[in-house]
């Protein structure tokens, strides 16, 4: 009961210095809502690594050999052999894998040209990676094997070409250089399929995509002749079932087979590089966190300053409380609890503040933001220990007047 009268007397003594009250809290607006923006910020671009990150495939891997020649680096380029040993060796423990890196080529339909960007696949490239296709079929085994002329137009690569996406079984002519580099060659392609790039927020945030070239795929097997820039990567997914000790044992067998050593062997998991990040941009959050709370002390000692001028203010109020019979620890709890709750509402209203501004941000730029309740939580108890550590000194000072000077004072 007498906590309720206190918190009452805490109340009403904010409501009779409305702006002075308000000037005191806005330290604390400003720093609980820039450690929530900030926090919260960090916590959504984490979040939204991850999701891209399980979009591509946390068991994808890239893997491609540098040798030192004595002089310089130099990238050495897979055979044909090279990888389908590797299929044979690692059969249960890789669910996919190309060694195709890709190649320009340049699309021409009647007068119009348009360049290209071609990935080479197998079949089965569409269990381990999301391809949205909307019409037609991915590029399968029998294209691969069969090294048949099929490709996988993008939308709005189809819709540049052709002027509409509905283009599955026309043809197209594909104009490029081959390995060989025996002059430009132009072959009729079958247009099998049509997928949507469906651009992920974060990309667009980082710059997109290059929409001065289209965007296709081929059967592997045809990529080789195609383009000039070799099988340098080898381009897989791993299987979760996976050993623990798969990643050693897959750099011997590359280094064994490719006359490399196994330090030449460049081995990088989606898995690693996603933690690698994750880790990186909490510590990024936390630092830029701390610094922001610092604002959190400024408004600390505006608490301790405005709750020494009420002491003064009301020494006189102290000094009939004490004469009444008011004990040491009640007039204590009593300027305790107002700056504790002086505290707290300037927490309450920063923490608002911060999360509403995240939100607005994220509808504003359609990303789903992410506000961790726990966070907010730990905002509102911080926010009231600040009062109650900053509001310690002036509310002893209050206990521990004399009543009888208190009552004199004027």
């Amino acid at each position: 009961m007498l906590l309720w009268e206190n918190m009452k007397l805490a109340l009403t003594a904010i409501r009779v210095n409305k702006m002075r009250s308000f000037l005191t809290m806005l330290g604390m607006i400003i720093g609980i809502s820039s450690v929530i923006a900030i926090v919260s910020i960090g916590d959504t671009m984490r979040s939204m690594f991850a999701n891209e990150y399980e979009n591509i495939g946390l068991g994808r891997v890239v893997c491609y050999v540098m040798k030192f020649d004595g002089y310089y680096y130099y990238s050495e380029p897979f055979t044909a052999d090279q990888v389908e040993k590797i299929v044979e060796a690692f059969s249960d423990e890789i669910e996919y894998i190309s060694a195709g890196e890709g190649g320009t080529v340049t699309g021409i339909n009647g007068r119009k040209n348009y360049q290209i960007v071609t990935t080479g696949v197998r079949g089965g490239y569409d269990k381990v990676q999301k391809v949205d296709i909307i019409s037609g079929r991915m590029i399968d085994d029998r294209d691969y094997e069969g090294k048949k002329n099929n490709i996988v137009l993008e939308e709005a690569t189809a819709k540049e070409l052709f002027g509409t996406a509905d283009v599955t079984g026309k043809t197209l002519k594909l104009k490029y250089t081959p390995a060989a580099n025996s002059g430009d060659v132009i072959d009729d392609f079958n247009i099998v399929g049509v997928y949507r790039n469906s651009q992920s927020v974060l990309m667009k945030l980082l710059g997109g995509t290059d929409n001065s070239r289209g965007l296709a795929y081929l059967p592997e097997s045809i990529l080789t002749d195609i383009q000039t820039n070799g099988m340098f990567n080898i381009d897989m997914f791993v299987s979760e079932n996976a050993p623990t000790t798969f990643e050693q044992q897959f750099v011997n067998y590359v280094a064994r087979i490719t006359n490399a050593e196994p330090k030449d062997v460049r081995y990088s998991s989606a898995k690693e590089e996603m933690s690698m990040i994750d880790n990186m941009m909490g510590t990024l959050s936390m630092a830029v966190g701390a610094i922001a709370a610092i604002s959190l002390i400024v408004g600390g000692i505006g608490i301790m300053n405005i709750m020494l001028v009420s002491v003064t203010e009301r020494t006189r109020e102290i000094g009939i409380r004490k004469a009444l019979g008011a004990r040491t620890g009640d007039v204590l709890t009593q300027f305790l609890i107002e700056s504790a709750v002086i505290s707290l509402v300037g927490g309450i209203i920063g923490a608002s503040l911060g999360a509403g501004v995240v939100i607005a941000g994220g509808m504003v730029l359609g990303v789903e933001v992410v506000v961790k309740p726990s966070v907010m939580l730990l905002a509102f108890a911080f926010s009231a220990l600040v009062g109650i550590f900053f509001g310690l000194y002036p509310a002893r000072k209050a206990a521990k007047s004399d009543p009888i000077k208190a009552l004199r004072y004027e």
